[in-house]
């Protein structure tokens, strides 16, 4: 399976996201990937909560999922939504960051709503406080694919270790990590930690990412760090996009998932222990 990054900058105008997603999406498919990812937020980069009110959309309505499950159907390939922020039922102040595995028949596989929320103090000038326009999931999600099980996270998700080995020890051969990272925190922590998750679980970790100062005209300017990348079972980057939009393909080769966890075993190595 030929798999391909799709590294964004997205702006808080659908619309106009949705058309430059479904361009890149199809070159990918042109260059031969059966299996394509898009970043976290892939509908809409914002942090205006009365602009989000006004653009956004219960998952239904939502123009970006509709548009690309045809896309999917259309180039008859595998897609990862790798996020989308959507309205929700029972809340009317916060939003469902989710995720979406689209199969080749435009039909939706699986969804994936974002656990943990980045709640942080970057630095005096930059500050983030999902949880105050997003309402957390509770469920991990391992999807069944013809070419492999692939277990949903999302961004800010990477710094939990026990939600990847769980979703490893619950049959993910692929991890993907969708993102929209800091600049601060994606230079200093955004390669160790997918080749850490990588290392620990003996899975393929797939990030495609938000990159660059994002076109927003309403709210405060937004600026995400790129660098979507593929780590190998082994913890080797196979591939590092830089800031650049656009697609990079590699291929998956799902033995050597299955001989990294042989070389060294320890998913099955869990030990009981008392915390201090």
């Amino acid at each position: 399976m030929k798999a391909g990054l799709v590294q964004l900058c997205s702006g808080d105008d659908p619309v106009a996201n949705l058309g430059a997603t479904r361009d890149l999406i199809a070159q990918a498919a042109a260059q031969g990937a059966g299996f394509v990812l898009t970043p976290e937020v892939t509908n809409c980069v914002s942090q205006d909560r009365a602009h989000q009110r006004a653009v956004l959309q219960p998952e239904a309505d939502d123009i970006t999922l509709a548009g690309l499950r045809s896309t999917a159907r259309e180039l008859g390939i595998w897609l990862s939504i790798g996020s989308l922020a959507l309205k929700t039922q029972g809340d009317d102040t916060r939003f469902a960051n989710r995720s979406f595995l689209i199969g080749p028949d435009g039909g939706i596989v699986a969804r994936y709503d974002k656990i943990h929320m980045f709640d942080v103090d970057v630095s005096a000038t930059e500050t983030f406080r999902e949880s105050a326009g997003f309402r957390p999931g509770d469920r991990a999600v391992v999807a069944q694919t013809p070419f492999a099980r692939i277990g949903l996270t999302i961004c800010y998700d990477i710094r939990f270790a026990y939600l990847h080995r769980a979703l490893a020890q619950a049959g993910a051969d692929i991890l993907l990590v969708p993102a929209a990272f800091s600049p601060v925190t994606g230079a200093a922590h955004w390669e160790p930690l997918l080749r850490a998750r990588a290392i620990e679980t003996g899975c393929y970790v797939l990030a495609a990412a938000q990159t660059g100062s994002h076109p927003i005209r309403h709210g405060k300017p937004r600026q995400t760090y790129g660098h979507s990348m593929a780590i190998s079972p082994w913890g080797e980057v196979l591939v590092d996009m830089g800031p650049e939009t656009g697609i990079a393909i590699l291929d998956l080769d799902l033995v050597q998932v299955a001989q990294s966890r042989q070389r060294i075993p320890a998913l099955t190595h869990d030990r009981p222990f008392e915390s201090p």
